[in-house]
């Protein structure tokens, strides 16, 4: 169970980042890896399949339009719960805080320390127990993120669902759902909220 969600973590990390030319190439060692295990391979179909079918600069285009330049599919977890206020940037801290406990140096190449596809990337070649808690510990924005994939009819959707399937508990419904889970009871409740107070953001109108 390990070798398989260390597996699907490194390939979503990979599909998740930047389509430079060599995470292009990574594509046959993808379908190579996650075809070891039954049923893991079909949620990076979609992916997979565009990285090796559409030209180089359309996907990188496409990339930059879908997850660099708006917040509808942002990658950095802290995001969607903490969005740009005051209290992120001691999420942020807690992060760095959780790679620096690693025996191994964790190179952040820039971004900031929720990048999902760094945290991914943590879990699948650093400490597989300490990326599952940070994962399961911003499950709600993973599955926020995940809605917005969906509504776009993105297949990097698929990718999320299998995150969240080597998480605890079933999948919300519903972003109503999503806010529950992340103990902000039903929308409602928002009236009088300290502007701080941290709320997933919705992901309409993004």
């Amino acid at each position: 169970m390990n070798r398989r969600q260390q597996v699907l973590y490194l390939a979503a990390a990979w599909c998740l980042s930047y389509p430079d030319e060599d995470l292009i190439g990574r594509v046959p060692l993808m379908r190579a890896a996650l075809g070891e295990f039954p049923g893991a391979a079909a949620d990076f179909r979609g992916v997979l399949d565009s990285l090796e079918t559409t030209p180089p600069m359309e996907s990188q285009a496409h990339y930059v339009r879908e997850f660099d330049l708006g917040k509808r599919h942002a990658l950095h977890l802290s995001y969607w719960t903490d969005g740009d206020t005051r209290r992120r940037g001691e999420v942020l801290g807690n992060f760095k805080k959780t790679y620096r406990q690693s025996d191994i140096l964790v190179d952040t190449h820039g971004e900031l320390p929720d990048y999902l596809p760094m945290v991914l990337e943590y879990a699948a070649l650093v400490d597989l127990a300490a990326g599952r808690e940070l994962l399961t510990r911003f499950r709600a924005s993973l599955e926020m993120l995940r809605f917005g994939l969906l509504r776009d009819e993105l297949p990097h959707a698929r990718i999320l669902q299998a995150i969240c399937a080597t998480l605890p508990g079933k999948s919300p419904a519903d972003e109503q759902a999503v806010m529950r889970m992340a103990g902000y009871g039903p929308p409602t409740e928002a009236v009088g909220l300290d502007p701080y107070d941290p709320r997933l953001l919705p992901v309409k109108g993004a």
